[in-house]
Parts: C-alpha cells; structure tokens; sequence
C-alpha cells in the first residue's frame, strides 16, 4: 500500500459516520427546542459541555447506555434520534434494501436541511411559547398565508 492510500484510508477511517452525525443533529435539535445550553444537558448526564458538542457534530460516536440517558434528560424514544434519516443512511427503505443486496459500505454525508438551522429551531421554540392556542393558531395561518404555494 502506497503511503497516499494509506493517508486516504486513515482519513476516511477518522471520519464522522453519517448516522452519528444525524443522531448528534437530533440531539441538538432536541436540546435547543428545549431551551438547553449544551453546558445544562451536560451537567444532567454528568459531562462537559465538549463532550455534548461532540456528540452533537458526530465526532463521538453515543454508546447505548448514553443515548438511553439522553432520551431520558431530552424525554423523548431512542427512537427519536433516528427519525427522519434519509434511505442513503438507513432509514427504513434504504436499510432493507441494502440488507437485500448485501451492501454494507459506508454512506457519504448528506445535506443539512431547513430543519437543522438554528433560525427553524429558534422559531419552532418561539411558536411554542405562545400559550394562548387561538393566537398560536393565527400565527400559524399568517405564516402559511405569507409563503408561496408548494
């Protein structure tokens, strides 16, 4: 093995698996929504505010006696991490039909979309804070109103 293949081996090996970086993103989803500092989740699973940031961009992998805790700490189901995956990652038709055709290779990332930005996130937590439905709802229908048609 050449020492540039052996350079591109180590760097692929060193990087942040796709689905730990969706499940990291719907931690910080999750913990945003919920008005959390990556210091407060921290201190409420017994870790630094680093150790949440890198689970959160993927470069740490969450055992499962950890994402077990943060389901708990963020109340949400395990499964909550994993909604949402796109099929190139897992989700629900991509994982069978790789099963079916024994592919097992490691998926390239994906694109952060408009539910990953903290503008979204800070306006979903705004939304939630209106207590009063009927004026929740009028703030829903003006926003409907003010987009163009899909």
């Amino acid at each position: 093995m050449s020492s540039d293949e052996a350079l591109e081996r180590t760097e692929r090996e060193h990087r942040p698996s796709p689905i730990d970086v969706h499940v990291g993103t719907r931690v910080r989803l999750r913990r945003t929504l919920l008005g959390l500092s990556q210091e407060k989740l921290g201190e409420a699973l017994g870790l630094t505010f680093q150790q949440v940031q890198k689970y959160e961009r993927g470069v740490n992998r969450i055992g499962a006696s950890r994402l077990f805790d943060l389901a708990r700490v963020l109340d949400v189901p395990i499964g909550f991490f994993f909604d949402d995956m796109p099929d190139s990652l897992g989700g629900s038709a991509g994982f069978r039909s790789r099963l079916a055709s024994g592919l097992a290779e490691q998926q390239e990332g994906f694109e952060d979309d408009t539910l990953h930005r903290r503008e979204t996130l800070e306006l979903v937590r705004a939304y939630y804070r209106i207590n009063e439905p009927a004026v929740r709802k009028r703030v829903f229908d003006l926003i409907k109103s003010l987009a163009p048609p899909e």
